[in-house]
């Protein structure tokens, strides 16, 4: 039995068949997941684009909110630039092809936010075109099944994988191979305690074979990571508290945080608000770490008295405590602003 026509046989006896995006041939469903679904388990998922859903059902929904809307329901995600681009697409969807999801590879890889892989995985399950998907679990199956040496992330590496994953193509039941390739790397040949005994691949595996599946595939190559520092500031008046959006792009583009003291926060409380705090004290600190860097970000509670006038600093406004924790705001601001007492 092939490669492919082990891999399918297993989908359908092993694999999942009752995700909220499967059973659909709609692109643009398919397209949301796809997205959620980078660098992202699918069960963190599941939640968010059911509402995300129910909040923007058709291209045309997603096109016609504001930048605002989509990043309050993408909130929490993670990888914010994912959320502005699907909204980018609607809207370039909208303008150059009429509304309706285009079909053509090209036009799909011309969007957005949409690489070859993901492109390729909407194209297969919305219209059945047959063409290869390396997306992250796919690369970790091929190097493990054919002991494919390097980093995945090297150009010289990627582009054997991406030969092998056009090679292994089935000539037909390309929506069911592409799941099954996407389902083993997620359930079975996991990065830690692969369950290779239930692989149906296992027979074949030169990394089982050769006792290498802990190695392969090879790990990005050690960097430090930078260390950085953010002093953000808690600036309230009674249950309100001053936000600040985020340039896009940018880390946390277009979302609401916290206003950042760079020096003197007495000044910049003074300079966004019209007045001097009336105390300040200092939360406890703690450490977020992106893809590139480590942020240490230390909290502080700025009080205000008396009257406070609206927000006159282009892209700030006050904002209930409660209504902020329901705002697009990044996860590191709602962990600080759940500690403050209501």
């Amino acid at each position: 039995m092939s490669f492919s026509a082990k891999l399918t046989d297993w989908q359908r006896r092993h694999g999942r068949h009752h995700l909220p995006w499967q059973a659909s041939r709609d692109p643009y469903r398919i397209w949301v997941s796809e997205i959620m679904l980078q660098q992202t388990q699918v069960a963190t998922v599941i939640p968010y684009y059911e509402r995300f859903m129910a909040r923007f059902p058709d291209v045309a929904a997603l096109a016609a909110a504001s930048e605002e809307e989509v990043l309050t329901c993408w909130a929490g995600l993670g990888y914010y630039a994912r959320g502005r681009n699907l909204h980018r697409a609607a809207r370039r969807i909208m303008e150059r092809h009429g509304g309706i999801f285009p079909r053509s590879f090209d036009d799909i890889v011309g969007l957005p936010g949409i690489g070859r892989s993901t492109a390729a995985a909407i194209g297969a399950f919305a219209y059945g075109e047959r063409r290869a998907i390396l997306d992250g679990n796919v690369r970790r199956v091929l190097a493990r099944v054919f002991a494919v040496d390097g980093w995945p992330g090297d150009k010289t590496v990627e582009s054997r994988l991406w030969r092998l994953s056009e090679s292994l193509l089935p000539e037909t039941g390309i929506e069911t191979y592409t799941q099954a390739l996407m389902d083993l790397g997620a359930t079975i040949c996991t990065r830690g305690k692969p369950r290779c005994a239930q692989c149906p691949l296992a027979a074949d595996c030169l990394a089982l074979r050769e006792n290498r599946t802990a190695s392969l595939p090879a790990p990005r190559p050690r960097k430090a990571l930078p260390e950085r520092s953010a002093t953000l500031m808690v600036i309230r008046h009674g249950r309100d508290v001053l936000l600040v959006r985020r340039p896009a792009p940018g880390i946390w583009g277009g979302l609401w945080s916290l206003p950042e003291a760079e020096g003197d926060s007495a000044a910049a409380c003074l300079r966004l608000t019209g007045q001097v705090p009336a105390s300040i004290e200092e939360l406890q600190g703690f450490t977020h770490t992106f893809t590139h860097f480590r942020l240490s970000i230390l909290p502080l509670l700025l009080s205000l008295d008396g009257r406070v006038s609206a927000a006159s600093e282009p892209g700030t406004v006050w904002m209930d405590h409660a209504d902020a924790l329901g705002a697009a705001i990044p996860k590191p601001v709602k962990a600080i602003l759940e500690k403050l007492p209501a």
